[in-house]
């Protein structure tokens, strides 16, 4: 496991999607992401990358209807490989069964494809470069984007049979559509104890603990003021924030509360939403 994704790190490690039809979305999840299906039951699936750490929760909700535009939510979740030959590998694998890519960068600290689902979720599949060569200036990292180079990445995983997602794969981070920058900087970085990496000036701030370049990413590019999406329509439900241990999230949690942000318990999740009802279970 990623060094950034372990204790004393608080980081993305579920997402949650509310789903058309569950089983073209499990199927797209296992033969195109090649996630694994650990259980389902009724309108629920549990999928995993090792069988064992369950990563993406998929649910189709009575009565749910299209993904609405111009909303707040996801923007994309962000699944991070071990390596880059097991991206080359899964570039190879999206190129050979004809997948549409919708993008891929260079950013210096990482390489990136970008894809939606067949709801229109976006994914991010990378990997990192060595945080040795990343370029910090004092507390701000340089974050860039470059075209990448496909045919060198699949290069790099032409040996590489592709058998599905590597097993220690992980959520690497989520990246938002917010209502309002400096409400949602207050709430993560004030409320959930997230540092700044880096910011483009007006558009989206990236946080992270430990000195990832980022856990959590949040932009207005969908508009200043924009509404959440209604609960009937396909989208991320929430996401999970690990903590280390009870003591962290309980002095997070009691945190929230004097900001006055509201915290529920609903069975047996310990649940917040950001200010643009982004919905967050707070785990250990």
């Amino acid at each position: 496991m990623s060094q950034f994704h372990k204790s004393p790190n608080i980081y993305v490690n579920q997402v949650a999607l509310k789903v058309m039809d569950l089983d073209t979305s499990i199927e797209f999840y296992e033969k195109i992401m090649g996630l694994k299906t650990m259980e389902r039951i009724a309108r629920k699936a549990i999928l995993s990358a090792d069988g064992i750490s369950p990563l993406l929760i998929l649910e189709q909700p009575e009565n749910i209807k299209p993904k609405e535009l111009r909303r707040t939510g996801l923007y994309h979740f962000a699944l991070l490989l071990p390596t880059r030959k097991d991206l080359g590998s899964f570039l190879r694998h999206i190129k050979n069964i004809g997948y549409p890519l919708m993008g891929a960068s260079h950013h210096g600290i990482s390489e990136a494809i970008y894809l939606h689902d067949i709801d229109d979720n976006g994914i991010e599949v990378y990997a990192d470069t060595p945080n040795s060569r990343w370029k910090w200036h004092n507390d701000t990292l340089e974050m860039t984007t470059t075209r990448l180079d496909l045919q060198s990445l699949m290069d790099e995983g032409k040996d590489e049979v592709w058998k599905g997602i590597p097993k220690n794969t992980i959520i690497g981070h989520i990246h938002l559509h917010v209502s309002n920058l400096e409400e949602s900087e207050k709430f993560y970085i004030d409320g959930l104890g997230f540092q700044v990496v880096t910011r483009i000036p007006r558009q989206a701030t990236f946080i992270s603990t430990g000195d990832y370049h980022h856990h959590i990413a949040f932009n207005v590019w969908n508009g200043i003021g924009i509404a959440p999406p209604p609960k009937d329509r396909v989208g991320m439900k929430y996401f999970t924030l690990r903590f280390p241990d009870e003591k962290t999230r309980d002095e997070t949690i009691n945190n929230l509360k004097e900001l006055g942000y509201k915290i529920k318990l609903e069975d047996e999740s310990i649940i917040t939403l950001d200010p643009s009802k982004n919905e967050i279970h707070l785990v250990i």
